[in-house]
Formats: structure tokens, sequence, C-alpha cells
């Protein structure tokens, strides 16, 4: 079973990219199974339930999200009717949506779950204890775990992936919108990366304007982001080779194009 994992989707340049190359990228990769990340989908902030359509009406089995679940205010009226759409499994439990995705496919039940990191993150509940709680549970009904952890430090992210080193099948670090290099296979049968980078423009900072970035950081006047849109644009990812036997990942490849 081939998985592949896109790193944060933002705003218009993302979209459109997996409009017109996702279907290509799938043939590629002979993919099984598709998780993108799409916290950043609407204006670079959160998820409206049209952009989740379009995502999801692609070769999209599931989406993940993050700090910015709920930046939209529609996301909470909409999301519980998506089962496909993951929020932070350490969110308090009468928030809407749900924290894990169970999902059948090629004759395999995959789980796919997100959460936010604690350092320099909110103040949920700690994503290390909620693992711990939930991973028996989450085990027991699932052949295939794949966690999409959203946290800003990478000390954190590597400690995590450790966390479910032969546990998960893959543990993917998002948020940070940099593509690490550091791809690799841990002991297990883990699949890890530290960040998959993002899906967006090129040119600005994390899909940032950049005059506006920099003049903040220069005048510590804050002004309101706006999104970047010019080209060239990115695409961001790993494709995980998963052994149909063990359900423990064997190969991991990044992704990192470019589209002028």
């Amino acid at each position: 079973m081939n998985i592949l994992m896109i790193g944060d989707v933002c705003s218009t340049p993302g979209r459109t990219l997996l409009k017109e190359h996702l279907p290509s990228l799938v043939e590629e990769f002979e993919a099984d199974f598709t998780v993108i990340n799409g916290e950043n989908l609407s204006g670079g902030r959160g998820i409206t339930e049209k952009n989740a359509q379009e995502m999801l009406n692609l070769p999209v089995d599931a989406i993940t999200l993050g700090n910015h679940a709920w930046d939209q205010i529609e996301t909470e009226e909409f999301i519980d009717h998506y089962p496909q759409i993951v929020r932070p499994l350490n969110y308090p439990e009468p928030c809407p949506g749900r924290g894990i995705a169970y999902i059948e496919k090629c004759g395999k039940t995959v789980a796919v779950t997100n959460l936010i990191g604690d350092a320099l993150m909110h103040g949920l509940i700690p994503c290390f204890y909620t693992m711990n709680n939930q991973y028996a549970e989450i085990a027991h009904n699932s052949d295939i775990l794949l966690i999409d952890f959203h946290a800003e430090a990478t000390a954190e992210k590597i400690a995590f992936g450790y966390f479910m080193e032969g546990k998960a099948t893959a543990v993917v670090g998002t948020h940070t919108h940099v593509q690490t290099v550091d791809a690799r296979i841990l002991e297990g049968g883990t699949a890890y990366i530290t960040d998959l980078g993002m899906t967006g423009t090129l040119n600005g900072v994390i899909g940032v304007r950049r005059e506006i970035v920099i003049n903040n950081s220069l005048t510590k006047i804050n002004r309101r982001f706006k999104q970047e849109k010019s080209k060239p644009w990115q695409l961001n990812g790993v494709c995980i080779q998963v052994d149909d036997d063990t359900n423990r990942a064997v190969a991991i490849e990044r992704i990192y194009r470019i589209y002028e």
C-alpha cells in the first residue's frame, strides 16, 4: 500500500496545485491513500465547507487540521458532517468534530489522527498524554495508524516520533511549512519526517506576503497578514510504502515539486 501525505495546503495556490497535479501524483506514486493538511485551505486560515468539498472531490481520503481549525466560523457548524476531516485529537471533548478518522481502503482500516504540540502552541490537553490514553483503542480498531503532528518545535516533533516508534505506521510533522530533509524509517517500521513542508506559493514567508512580514519585524506594527499568490508555487509531501503483511512502513520518499 502506498500512502501520500501532503503538507499544509495554503489558500488559492495550494488548492489550485492539488486540483491540477494531485491526480497525476497519485498515478505516479501508485498511491492508494492520500492525506492532506487543510488547516490553511481558506485564505491561509482555516477551512470552509466549499473548500473542503473541493478537496474531497479529488483523490483525497482525509483532511487533517491544526491550530487554525476554527478560524473560519462556519467550520464548527459543518465539521461533524464530514468524517474525513480530522481536527486535533487533544482538543477537549466538547469540541465539535472528531480527532480520529477510521477509513476503509484496500482491505485495511486506516486510522488518521492529528495532534497539536505543546511547545509554543495553544494550551490544549498535553499531546503525549492524549496519545498515551488513546493509543490502545486506536490500535484495536485499525490496521494502519497515520499521525499528523502539528507542532512548532522540531525537538518535540522528533521526540513524538520516537514516542510512537513501532506503534504508528507514520508520524509526519506539519505547521512550520518548511520541508525537512530527515525523512526516514524508524525502528519498528514507523515512517517519520519532522515537517512535510507546504503546498502553495514559494516566494512568500510560509505563504504570507513577504513585505508584510518584514515590515512587521522592522516596525513592530503588526499589520494583518495577506496571502502571497505569485508564482512559482511548491507542492511538498511524502510517499510512504507500507508492507501489506505487517502494516509497517518500509520506505518513505520526499516530494518537493516547483511549478512555474
